[in-house]
């Protein structure tokens, strides 16, 4: 008799305390935490939970998401960036680029093997051609920082447009990857920084974007025994000139996002947005032709710009604006690509960060379901991760 009291008991107050009722005090915790921001968690049109869901918020790198669905629906999934390669004159080498964002010294090696086989075997003058952004300021909320998140923009760029160097305690400079050469603007740039290992953008003067690109190319041609010399400097290519090699990217759209997602470069998010906009509106490409093609692809889910505002494609400006429901929605159009998203502590997440900007986005993995999630806080305190872990718990609760 008492074991069926007991029982009885049990069912009765199950039933005074439904599933929200257990829910409630994880909310109010949460909302304890929240000073300006919101969050939603679950469907968009079935929400988990949700507050502010429907107010804008500096959304950081977790646009990069949005960018990224553009990118594989604008680009297309078989996208794969191109680099142009024109012989003129002398065997003067011209370079004409479209924005490929993984131009590095490993691609450039391979790059001029190619050439060596076609039968270059002497390279005089290098002149690079970056006509194909035509870009009237670089990208809204950049700083004119050495760092590399600052890096600027170009249609022609090697290895993100930064270089890494050591700097010995006797001034001596030396690259600090064995890839790359030890380069003259390495030792130009690194003669009254510090002794220690720096890598740095080259976002001060925008021809040091052209030359690093052509030193890159005479020290790998150097390396690999293909004789010439010249002058390196910037040149559109010349109708003369004749097309000896169009080099496609060695990198897949999927993997270039991968790497941009895992560790949120801003140089590729922003190489993405503007090719997007090239692709749709024709080169050069520019910020305005982008902004416009964003907004006619978030325009095809339904999304207008009382919901979404996006002025460039890494999350960098704090003039980019989101809806917690908005990036929801964005979220549940990504799920196909979701494993691109990095798994950290078992989710599926990309994290924004700028000053008093704390946001998370991705998914509670559920099996073989993904439940999204978005945590947007514009507030002096950090405290994301304890939201975040909050509503992993609201979501498995019944």
């Amino acid at each position: 008799m008492p074991c069926f009291c007991f029982l009885l008991f049990t069912l009765i107050f199950a039933a005074s305390c439904p599933a929200g009722g257990v829910k409630k005090p994880i909310l109010q915790k949460i909302d304890s935490l929240i000073a300006n921001g919101g969050y939603m968690v679950g469907p968009e049109d079935h929400p988990l939970a949700a507050k502010n869901a429907h107010t804008f918020f500096v959304p950081a790198s977790t646009l990069k998401i949005v960018t990224s669905l553009g990118a594989l629906h604008i680009l297309g999934e078989d996208f794969h960036f191109r680099t142009e390669f024109y012989l003129a004159g002398n065997s003067d080498l011209y370079i004409k680029g479209y924005g490929d964002p993984f131009l590095t010294s490993e691609e450039i090696a391979v790059i001029l093997q190619t050439l060596q086989q076609q039968g270059v075997g002497t390279i005089n003058n290098i002149f690079l051609d970056a006509d194909a952004f035509q870009l009237e300021h670089q990208a809204d909320g950049r700083s004119e920082t050495l760092n590399p998140y600052d890096a600027a923009n170009s249609a022609l760029a090697a290895n993100f447009n930064t270089i890494n160097f050591r700097k010995g305690t006797d001034g001596t400079i030396s690259s600090a990857e064995a890839q790359t050469p030890t380069l003259p603007i390495m030792l130009r740039l690194g003669k009254n920084l510090p002794a220690g290992t720096h890598r740095i953008n080259l976002t001060n003067d925008h021809q040091d974007i052209l030359i690093h690109t052509g030193e890159l190319f005479r020290g790998l041609q150097k390396r690999l025994g293909i004789k010439g010399r010249g002058v390196i400097t910037g040149k559109t290519v010349p109708g003369e000139a004749k097309l000896i090699l169009t080099h496609t990217s060695s990198q897949p759209l999927e993997q270039v996002i991968a790497g941009l997602l895992r560790f949120s470069n801003n140089f590729i998010a922003n190489q993405l947005f503007l090719s997007c906009g090239a692709k749709e509106k024709g080169y050069p490409a520019t910020w305005q032709k982008s902004r416009d093609v964003f907004r006619n692809f978030l325009a095809s889910f339904g999304l207008n710009e009382q919901q979404i505002v996006m002025v460039e494609g890494s999350g960098l400006s704090r003039n980019d604006l989101i809806t917690p429901a908005t990036m929801v929605k964005i979220l549940q159009a990504f799920r196909p690509y979701a494993h691109l998203l990095h798994m950290d502590k078992g989710r599926l997440i990309k994290s924004g960060t700028l000053t008093g900007v704390y946001c998370y986005a991705g998914y509670f993995p559920r099996g073989e379901d993904k439940i999204p999630f978005v945590v947007m806080l514009n507030q002096p305190k950090n405290l994301r991760d304890q939201v975040v872990n909050l509503l992993e718990k609201l979501s498995n609760t019944p």
